[in-house]
């Protein structure tokens, strides 16, 4: 997948995509209907499939004192675009600049001038331009005035309700992994680089991979079921396991982290980049009255998490 990161101009080779448009934040079931309706008219027009997106997020913009809520940093949204078989990515820098420019300004300088693109879909309410002043029905004006076509696609709902990146929000907020499952169509995951900690797992028998959750939406806090992919360095592969996310109050600690502990691992992890798939949620985090009592309810945690995720209880479908 071919990443551009401006909106000014690409080479000439690379115009004429077919794109959705949107922030992606989770890369849902709604979000995968429009991509395969761009992806439809990418292959009827003999065109490449591209995404276009911002970095940041709009939201993160326009209120940076907001807290966290990005399901996904664009390192891990990146990598589930590709996934997907997407030729060409188009991040571009959400800046005042792109934030200042009119609906029609957009559609001239960013789909038309900078992009090149032949056909842009959108979701239904999707809204663009300085205000987020326009509509859909504005960019199908722009299109057939400065010759790109428009696909407007219709919400997605499924049995948990509707499927939107607030509604994933909430379900893993109240500790539902399984149905922010079932409106992403991938487990929620949390990627990144495994930093150093303090290793204090390691003392107690579990050594865990510390990774960073600033700037994501905090799931609930609490001990989950997971599976990891080892996304580089020697030891790649998937494993399952068991993590801890939140701040650690057995120790005092106040800056939230997702820990996690993988299962019949041996190796060094540190500087590598993990995808940390929550698969169920299993309990809140609590203070024990000691070391032992705590490894004792770790021990007991992994041993749920193993059940869970050999199959001993289901699964709501394969992990991707």
């Amino acid at each position: 997948m071919q990443t551009f990161a401006s909106w000014t101009g690409n080479a000439t080779g690379d115009r004429g995509a077919a794109a959705a448009i949107g922030n992606f934040d989770g890369v849902h079931l709604g979000h995968r209907v429009v991509i395969e309706a761009a992806r439809t008219e990418a292959a009827r027009r003999g065109a490449p499939l591209g995404i276009l997106t911002f970095e940041p997020h709009p939201r993160e913009f326009f209120a940076p004192e907001a807290p966290p809520f990005r399901l996904m940093n664009a390192e891990a949204r990146a990598n589930r675009l590709a996934k997907l078989g997407v030729d060409h990515l188009y991040e571009l820098p959400f800046d005042a600049p792109l934030a200042g420019l009119s609906p029609e300004a957009f559609a001239r300088q960013v789909i038309v001038d900078g992009l090149g693109l032949s056909h842009v879909v959108v979701g239904e309410d999707f809204c663009f331009g300085k205000g987020r002043a326009g509509t859909v029905g504005d960019l199908a004006r722009f299109g057939a005035e400065m010759g790109f076509g428009v696909t407007a696609v219709p919400l997605l709902s499924n049995h948990v309700g509707e499927v939107s990146s607030t509604s994933i929000r909430h379900a893993l907020t109240e500790g539902r992994p399984r149905d922010a499952a079932a409106m992403l169509g991938h487990w929620h995951r949390i990627e990144g680089e495994v930093l150093h900690g303090d290793a204090r797992g390691r003392d107690l028998g579990f050594p865990t991979a510390n990774m960073s959750i600033q700037g994501l939406h905090r799931p609930r806090f609490g001990v989950y079921a997971v599976r990891v992919d080892v996304l580089s360095g020697p030891h790649q592969g998937t494993y399952d396991g068991a993590a801890s996310i939140g701040i650690r109050p057995m120790f005092g600690e106040n800056v939230p982290n997702c820990e996690s502990y993988l299962f019949d691992f041996e190796g060094d992890l540190y500087g590598t980049h993990l995808s940390v798939a929550l698969v169920e949620f299993l309990r809140d985090e609590a203070k024990f009255d000691g070391l032992e009592a705590l490894v004792a309810q770790i021990d007991a945690d992994c041993g749920q998490a193993r059940a869970i995720l050999t199959g001993d209880l289901p699964l709501p479908f394969a992990p991707d």
